[in-house]
């Protein structure tokens, strides 16, 4: 409820959905972020299911793009309450203290409000099938997966692709991608 009540204050910023998916049991997993506006979706390899093992992913990502891309691009995420989602606070704080996203919950039991990632894991798991293990995998690999994915055309983006949609989302004014004019 905090979540739609903050969504409808800001119908403009870009909702992201976030998930892991598992492959073995204490293996690597893949921790994925979906942009809803796009279908766009992120996979990066992690070498655990951890908490620390998805801020990595964080810092990198603020380190690699800025503070300010991060925070236009990653403004609002939407997770489950999985083990490696369970402190916000350092998940929506830099390592200097100064905010970068805001992280909400969805209902116990209830994936279907994250529907879209949910969806797009069919797709790695055309690839990788459940009990699979991913720890053979390089993020080259997961580079190369995360490709094919966004540039599969959907019915539900009226046969386009992730890829083309992001696009021409992209080059609009205020999207996360457009730059200074």
């Amino acid at each position: 409820s905090d979540f739609l009540v903050h969504a409808g204050y800001h119908p403009d910023l870009q909702i992201v959905e976030m998930d892991t998916v598992i492959g073995r049991i204490g293996g690597k997993v893949l921790l994925t972020l979906l942009f809803r506006d796009s279908d766009i979706l992120l996979i990066f390899l992690l070498q655990n299911n951890t908490q620390s093992a998805v801020l990595e992913i964080f810092d990198f990502l603020e380190n690699t793009m800025g503070i300010g891309l991060f925070k236009a691009c990653f403004p609002i995420i939407l997770t489950d309450n999985g083990s490696e989602f369970q402190n916000p606070q350092i998940l929506e704080n830099s390592s200097n203290g100064r905010p970068r996203c805001r992280i909400f919950y969805c209902d116990p039991m209830a994936s279907w409000q994250k529907g879209r990632i949910e969806k797009s894991h069919e797709y790695i798991r055309y690839v990788l099938p459940k009990g699979s293990s991913f720890d053979g995998l390089s993020q080259d690999d997961v580079d190369l997966l995360m490709n094919h994915i966004n540039c599969t055309c959907r019915d539900v983006l009226w046969e386009s692709c992730p890829f083309d949609i992001a696009c021409s989302t992209m080059s609009t004014p205020g999207s996360c991608d457009s730059g200074p004019p």
